[in-house]
């Protein structure tokens, strides 16, 4: 059952797409027995009393637990690539809790502004919202299960974004391939070494001096022909398009959007600048429908030269300075940066932070990102001037929604890729997203797992982390057990920072073992995909944590190492550094099954229990639950080279899968 409350004048965000009458908050109960204290004076505040057994998932991409009681958490899009555990924001906002327990309960606040969520941080026993202001929708739905709520959410939300079945083959990234010749050298790393890939992703470096929807013509002669030597080769280009529009003199773009109006304006209706990659720029309003249209139909210009596949970034959006926060660093640290006024572009200031006084850079730090950059900028929505920091958190959103919007009408017959890093609950029919400047940490493994059944309670199914980390540098033994991890997510993604080691897999001693591990990956791809597909359409989550299907076994709820994944398998991979394996706690009897390097399989049914599994660094295990069974085939070099005569069933004895595609 689903009830809409209405506080004050909300923002139509559109993250909910089925109608419901909303009902004036006077007073009444709102969560059925839970007596909740509201308060709009002074703000909004939501705060009820939680039972001891009370588990509280959701929350998306936020930091910490599957269970997010302890802490608390911020909805705010934040460029932050530290993603250490006090942080309280990260990429996305998606304001949806399920209160599990003696009932079941959901909350969505459908608020774009900034909301913190207490979750029995300040007092164990309580949960408490709170908004600065008092005008939101609130959600509440009941139901006879956490699977049930958020099943009923998933309902109301819209149906997730599919993305193209080649974008469930294995990709290969990294932030400084600069050349058409660098990434033909990373596709025969691969294809030398046997090793499948389908992706190669270009970040900023192929862009002409950082401009939207350009390519750099001396690194990347006949752009056109090269996309198609790619294809040929079976790999799909998947460039990157920042936020930050150029302020350039004659390009086109740039020129267009302030003669449309179609940038985002100061209070006194100039358009606002901001410095990101390209130096000073303008933002795209995209909360705008006519600019948000605009904008998006620019993506044409690569899908014309043969690109099918997109990556969003920096739409926050992150902000390296403005105009007024470079003059207060100017006053601050004097003459030590005076020539750094943005002419040289974003890079130069940040580049050379080194060089200022130690006084200094805590200033600068400060001005990236300043949340009073966001109170300076404005959109138009239905000719109204709205603050950008009263709807912050839809910037990103909005953003891949005019890609995804602009692609069906470009290719109304094809799915195209399409991912996002900063998101609100909506653009998951959009587009999938990944999880942002993750670091080469054994933390952050666990860190990837934790966040993906908390995202597909979002809506968000196509996911995926930086797999081996995006900063710092790997090590062979890291990358190949995030891999073992990232052999199940809908997105598998090497990616990495400039300045860091080398990250591709045919960079590291024993090639084979990554050959053997990504290999994995698309013999099972013919189930990934079904079961991809699958929950996208029935509104169903891919990735489960235990306690939503064994929801009577306290160890079972407790366990957030371990996530179900479909109906068929649950997974439980390594994430400790220099260890042979792991324990597992098994809810009922499964069979324990190895890939193993050979291409043999390891197959041992397991009672219920807690048992320590045996775990190599180049095999790749699973576990299948009672009376069900997976498809399995052979390995290929890319997604459309998968052989379907190969397919076997892995599993029990008698038992039936429908693969769906």
């Amino acid at each position: 059952m689903v009830s809409k409350y209405a506080f004050g004048s909300p923002f139509e965000t559109e993250a909910v797409t089925a109608e419901f009458p909303a009902a004036a908050y006077t007073g009444q109960a709102v969560c059925g027995d839970i007596p909740v204290d509201i308060s709009v004076e002074n703000g909004f505040s939501f705060s009820f009393e939680m039972d001891s057994a009370d588990v509280v998932y959701g929350l998306g991409e936020a930091n910490r637990g599957i269970n997010k009681r302890g802490y608390r958490y911020v909805s705010n899009c934040t460029d932050d690539p530290h993603h250490t555990e006090e942080k309280v924001s990260l990429y996305g906002a998606h304001n949806f809790i399920i209160i599990s327990g003696k009932s079941h309960v959901g909350l969505f606040f459908d608020y774009p502004s900034t909301i913190s969520f207490d979750i029995g941080y300040t007092r164990p026993d309580r949960l408490t919202v709170r908004c600065e202001r008092a005008d939101l929708y609130l959600y509440v739905i009941t139901g006879g299960s956490a699977c049930d709520v958020a099943k009923q959410f998933r309902g109301i939300i819209g149906k997730s974004y599919i993305a193209p079945k080649y974008a469930f083959g294995f990709g290969q990234s990294r932030w400084g391939y600069k050349t058409a010749e660098d990434i033909e050298a990373v596709v025969s790393g691969y294809r030398d070494h046997q090793i499948p890939i389908d992706m190669v992703y270009m970040d900023i470096d192929y862009m002409q001096d950082y401009k939207d929807f350009t390519v750099n013509p001396e690194r990347f002669p006949d752009f056109a022909a090269f996309v198609q030597r790619m294809k040929e080769q079976k790999i799909h280009l998947i460039p990157i398009i920042d936020a930050g529009v150029k302020i350039e003199q004659g390009y086109d773009i740039y020129e267009e959007g302030v003669e449309k109006g179609y940038f985002c304006k100061r209070e006194d209706g100039s358009d606002f600048v901001a410095a990101v990659w390209p130096g000073w720029t303008h933002f795209p309003d995209v909360l705008n429908p006519e600019a948000r249209a605009w904008f998006g139909g620019k993506y044409q210009i690569l899908t014309d030269l043969g690109i099918d596949g997109f990556w969003n970034d920096m739409n926050e959006p992150a902000i390296f300075y403005s105009e007024e926060g470079i003059k207060e660093l100017n006053q601050a640290i004097g003459d030590h940066v005076r020539a750094f006024d943005g002419a040289g572009g974003a890079e130069n200031i940040l580049d050379n932070a080194h060089a200022v006084p130690h006084e200094a850079r805590a200033i600068l730090e400060q001005i990236q990102n300043n949340q009073e950059d966001y109170r300076r900028f404005y959109h138009n929505v239905n000719g109204k001037k709205v603050r950008h920091d009263l709807v912050h958190n839809l910037f990103g959103f909005n953003m891949t929604r005019a890609a995804g919007e602009a692609l069906r009408k470009i290719a109304p017959d094809k799915k195209m890729l399409l991912f996002s890093r900063s998101s609100y609950i909506g653009m998951h029919r959009y587009g999938g997203i990944w999880t942002g400047d993750n670091q080469s940490w054994w933390s952050h493994i666990l860190l990837n797992l934790k966040m993906m059944p908390s995202l597909n309670m979002c809506g968000f199914l196509y996911t995926g982390a930086d797999l081996g980390g995006f900063g710092s540098d790997t090590t062979r033994d890291l990358l190949l057990r995030w891999l073992a991890l990232g052999v199940f997510t809908p997105l598998m993604r090497n990616h990495t920072a400039l300045g860091t080691r080398e990250q591709e897999c045919y960079q590291f001693e024993h090639i084979e073992d990554f050959r053997h591990v990504i290999g994995v990956r698309y013999r099972l791809i013919p189930y990934l995909y079904s079961e991809y597909v699958k929950a996208a359409q029935n509104d169903d989550m891919y990735f489960r944590p235990l306690g939503f299907d064994y929801p009577d076994d306290r160890r079972a709820v407790e366990t957030e190492d371990q996530l179900l994944l479909g109906n068929e398998v649950m997974i439980a991979p390594v994430y400790t550094q220099n260890v042979s394996g792991r324990t597992v706690y098994l809810p009922e009897e499964m069979k324990f099954v190895k890939f193993m390097p050979d291409g043999s399989l390891y197959e041992e049914i397991l009672g219920q229990g807690t048992h320590y599994v045996e775990v190599a660094l180049n095999e790749v295990p699973l576990f299948i639950r009672k009376g069900r069974c997976i498809p399995v085939v052979d390995a290929a070099q890319s997604v459309d080279a998968i052989d379907m005569d190969t397919v076997q069933y892995l599993g029990y004895d008698g038992a039936a899968y429908e693969i769906v595609s």
